[in-house]
């Protein structure tokens, strides 16, 4: 491993995938500067124009209505919602509110407590008729190929872009988790032209001319982006397993996880046209939730090693990519409160005690220095953990498991952790990205 630490630094129960002696934090942190100092050398790119801040922000999963209740918590930077539902079904996101207005009153209802919104995008998967289909890579790859559906989608999101413009707010579009990952993984030679998505085809006039690929997509929302909403940011998604090869399950060394990096951002080049920023993930659900849900032994924790190789990977791509990068659907479990047993709804993460805890200065400045300039928490499906009562069962002190042993703080179900540590996080001088 080029000398870098293999084992888990972090106190508790869970040390999985060792490999090699345990070794203390400030070893395991010095490895990563040193992993990352190529590309660190290099100054990191700007920051979008019309970010909305010069300090490290924070964000939370956040439905409607919910914005003056985030607000009262903590001063959080962002607050995001899914639009989800699929474009040809009857059930987009469209159909939420009358004719699309559900995205002007999110807008305007964050926008009134000094909140930016962030909307996921997710609607090729769901749509029709790929989402019947089984295997996620030929749902979306189907769906981009097929006439009806992209025309359902090119008008969908310019419907989404004439109800955010008409706002005159700053907003953000998280363009399609997971599609970019899977059209990397088909294209030819690293090239997202390869693939074929029917753009100019679709049949709107705004589009003529764009070419029908993936390219082409990326380049058909920018735009319509352009046109429509000049104020809202555009989000690419950085899918780390893109490359086939997932940094946090298969370890690989510092010189692969930058040879990574470079194969990612130029995937990215690929696309011809500049998106504002991209999103990063570190998972979509809490590693006790894949462990107990998924069996799957525990890989799914991380280690010091995996945070390193994570940074790294980041830093490469930020950089030849010319991205900053905000991290998004950050599981909010924890290993400290009573409430989080490993049950429904409460299950067991490090993510928020390696980012907000009792290290998360030095954490958050390798992250910096990467590139990030927002952290975004949030369960990527039903089941993991809130930080929230989303089970509606009240403050919970089950008999504490793993070392557990933190009376909860509130009814929310990570035991009120995340709110506790996000308003220590906003009264003290945040630093600068």
């Amino acid at each position: 491993m080029d000398g870098c630490p293999v084992g888990d630094s972090l106190s508790g129960p869970y040390r999985f995938r060792v490999m090699g002696p345990v070794r203390p934090l400030a070893a395991a942190l010095a490895c990563t500067l040193a992993a990352a100092a190529p590309a660190a050398a290099r100054a990191l790119p700007p920051l979008p124009h019309g970010w909305p801040s010069h300090r490290l922000e924070l964000g939370l999963a956040d439905g409607p209505g919910g914005a003056a209740g985030l607000r009262h918590e903590a001063p959080f930077g962002f607050r995001y919602q899914y639009l989800a539902g699929g474009v040809n079904t009857g059930q987009g996101w469209s159909t939420w509110n009358p004719n699309g207005t559900f995205v002007t009153r999110y807008v305007n209802e964050s926008a009134a407590r000094r909140i930016t919104p962030v909307f996921s995008y997710y609607m090729v998967r769901q749509s029709a008729p790929g989402k019947d289909v089984g295997d996620e890579l030929k749902a979306d790859l189907g769906n981009l190929d097929n006439a009806s559906t992209m025309r359902s989608l090119m008008a969908d999101l310019k419907l989404f872009f004439q109800r955010a413009g008409a706002t005159k707010r700053r907003a953000i579009l998280h363009l399609e988790p997971d599609l970019w990952g899977y059209v990397e993984q088909a294209a030819k030679g690293n090239d997202a032209s390869s693939v074929p998505a029917l753009v100019s085809a679709a049949g709107l006039p705004e589009l003529a001319g764009l070419p029908d690929t993936a390219a082409g997509f990326a380049q058909a929302v920018k735009r319509l982006r352009d046109r429509y909403a000049p104020k809202v940011l555009l989000a690419y998604h950085l899918s780390v397993w893109g490359t086939k090869i997932d940094i946090a399950l298969s370890d690989p060394p510092p010189a692969q996880v930058r040879a990574l990096g470079l194969k990612a951002a130029a995937f990215y080049r690929s696309l011809h046209t500049r998106f504002d920023l991209t999103f990063a993930e570190f998972s979509d659900r809490d590693a006790g939730f894949k462990q107990k849900i998924y069996g799957d032994g525990g890989a799914s924790w991380w280690n010091a090693a995996d945070f390193a190789r994570n940074v790294h990977f980041l830093s490469t791509y930020s950089r030849a990519a010319h991205q900053r990068i905000a991290m998004w659907q950050i599981p909010l479990g924890n290993t400290q409160m009573r409430a989080e047993n490993n049950t429904w709804g409460h299950f067991q993460d490090n993510r928020v005690q390696w980012l907000l805890g009792a290290h998360s200065a030095r954490h958050l400045s390798a992250y910096r220095k990467a590139g990030v300039i927002a952290f975004l928490f949030g369960g990527g499906a039903d089941g993991t953990t809130c930080a929230c009562d989303a089970q509606h069962d009240g403050i919970t002190n089950p008999p504490a498991i793993n070392g557990n042993d933190q009376m909860s703080l509130n009814a929310d179900d990570d035991g009120g952790l995340f709110r506790e540590l996000a308003g220590r996080f906003y009264k003290h001088r945040r630093p600068r990205v």
